[in-house]
């Protein structure tokens, strides 16, 4: 039996926050694609890009794209605010995404967000024992302004003699301050 479906980039579903995104208009393609008898939707490379925003040139294969935390669940947790997403400048046009705004703000976001969320010190105790030295770094070079402060840091550390897989939340709390 034969089955059809659409290749449809996450990043090009409509989304006021400049790039589309896991929120509600996903599932509502995924409910048209459905009622349109099509059986698949085929999307690119979900992990987080890197120089010149292809999905094909990711530094990780494990990290997902940042991008793509819808910013209304955000909201919905009271982690932020409307008002202040709505702030951010991610872009004024609605055909085309502006990966040099999207950078430049959307990581202020989430960080805005997740400092909010009182969840930081939980996450990275619940997690050290079971991320491994390179999953860490490139998770969390991810989302830190591109990973190159978080980078020299991690360097730093290492010359202090301090292995990864010893960091406590202290440590990790430091190097996300600086």
């Amino acid at each position: 039996m034969r089955k059809s479906g659409i290749l449809l980039p996450v990043a090009s579903l409509p989304s006021p926050y400049g790039i589309g995104c896991f929120s509600k208009e996903a599932y509502d393609f995924v409910d048209r694609l459905k009622e349109a008898g099509q059986s698949y939707w085929q999307i690119l490379p979900l992990g987080p890009t890197s120089y010149g925003d292809s999905p094909y040139q990711s530094f990780s294969t494990f990290a997902g794209n940042p991008y793509f935390i819808d910013p209304e669940e955000l909201i919905e947790r009271g982690w932020i605010s409307k008002e202040r997403c709505s702030a951010f400048d991610f872009g004024g046009d609605e055909e085309s995404i502006d990966y040099g705004k999207i950078y430049e703000n959307r990581f202020q976001m989430l960080r805005e967000a997740y400092e909010n969320s009182e969840i930081k010190k939980e996450i990275i105790d619940k997690h050290k024992p079971t991320i491994g030295e390179g999953i860490k770094v490139t998770a969390i070079s991810s989302v830190i302004e591109g990973g190159t402060t978080f980078v020299s840091l991690i360097v730093k550390k290492k010359k202090e003699r301090k292995l990864l897989k010893n960091f406590t939340s202290d440590d990790w709390n430091e190097i996300i301050k600086d």
